[in-house]
């Protein structure tokens, strides 16, 4: 990230910021879209997020993470927006990719249903690891939690998922 975009953001450069969020949105768009499975839902979380950073971003003590403190600022947005209209996501919502087999499709609708029936705190590391691509350093600094809590969170979350698609298969 371009440090000094960063530092000119925080002066108040709002074309320094505009450049910022052109680098970040795709990636913002795309964990929002994990959370709520509609793409409106998720352009107005994006935007809620762009809105608070670009109000907030004197506050930012270090312009190196600002990728990280702006992703922060998109997982709070997306969980206030789920807890605000509590919305379920029906699997038929999600987006299948035509000309899969019928089984490749199952397999998908039961794993993004079982993710989304874990908690918060486990759903959020299963979609910033494996849908973010991030390390787990990186999802502590965006959560601003220790490293070992993050592999606690992560362990737990894949050993109910394993458990909740073993159940889907016996059942």
């Amino acid at each position: 990230m371009n440090e000094k975009k960063v530092k000119k953001a925080r002066k108040g450069d709002e074309k320094a910021f505009q450049e910022l969020i052109d680098l970040e949105k795709n990636k913002l768009y795309r964990m929002a879209f994990v959370y709520v499975k509609n793409e409106d839902d998720a352009l107005d979380i994006v935007h809620d997020a762009i809105y608070k950073a670009f109000i907030s971003i004197k506050s930012l003590k270090n312009p190196q993470y600002f990728s990280t403190w702006l992703s922060r600022i998109l997982i709070n947005s997306a969980l206030d927006f789920i807890k605000k209209h509590e919305r379920i996501i029906p699997t038929e919502e999600m987006d299948v990719i035509p000309g899969e087999r019928h089984s490749q499709i199952e397999e998908k609708l039961d794993l993004a249903g079982a993710i989304e029936e874990l908690d918060v705190p486990y759903k959020t590391v299963i979609i910033l690891r494996y849908y973010q691509d991030l390390t787990v350093k990186q999802i502590a600094d965006i959560l601003d939690c220790p490293e070992g809590t993050i592999k606690t969170r992560l362990h737990r979350a894949i050993r109910q998922l394993k458990s909740e698609l073993k159940e889907g298969c016996i059942g």
